[in-house]
């Protein structure tokens, strides 16, 4: 019986990463050093400044770091945000449910069981369904897979008024996706009163 070894894995893998940027990282570092020039005999730096330079070196570097994070978000939540709507079942709803009546309809009857089981949560992401199927069977906003809550906001704005019940459910459902907010039964009151100003019946 002979052994089998692997020749590779993520574990070393990772690790043999881990140690060329840790080399690259000390050539860099022994590169600059090698630039500074030397200091006058007899001049040095308090220790307590350099810990502060150190201090601050790494302070805008994390900031840059934050600020070059906080601007990709915005550049690319529209598309993580349309990818978690497509990989979530009850979105998933809004798009295979045919559109008429009896799916609005047993948006909201979903949205009263759930309120019923304190699931607020869910409770008010029917509503913000039958908010979409809605808009949807009055082709003022169809279905469409990769459009965001902000994109929708944006077209009801131009199109419907009084603005202020879609605004109350888009902004709720964000809180869900995106929010770590506890969603309270007050939440679920203002989205149920926000969808019966919008409601034809």
């Amino acid at each position: 019986m002979t052994d089998t070894f692997e020749k590779t894995s993520w574990s070393w893998q990772l690790s043999q990463f881990q140690q060329q940027v840790g080399e690259w990282w000390e050539y860099q570092f022994y590169r600059f050093e090698r630039a500074i020039p030397e200091l006058p005999s007899g001049w040095s730096i308090s220790p307590r400044l350099a810990e502060f330079l150190k201090f601050l070196f790494w302070l805008v570097v994390g900031l840059f770091i934050a600020w070059v994070g906080w601007r990709l978000w915005r550049e690319f939540s529209p598309y993580i945000y349309s990818w978690l709507n497509r990989s979530g079942n009850i979105t998933d709803f809004r798009v295979k449910a045919p559109s008429s009546e009896a799916s609005t309809a047993l948006l909201l009857e979903r949205s009263q069981q759930f309120y019923r089981q304190g699931n607020y949560r869910e409770a008010c992401r029917c509503l913000y369904l039958a908010m979409l199927q809605q808009l949807h069977q009055n082709a003022l906003a169809p279905h469409k897979l990769s459009r965001t809550d902000g994109e929708y906001l944006q077209l009801l704005r131009s199109s419907v008024t009084p603005i202020q019940p879609y605004e109350t459910l888009i902004t709720t459902h964000e809180q869900l996706c995106f929010g770590n907010a506890e969603i309270l039964p007050d939440n679920y009151e203002q989205c149920r009163q926000a969808y019966r100003e919008i409601s034809p019946d």
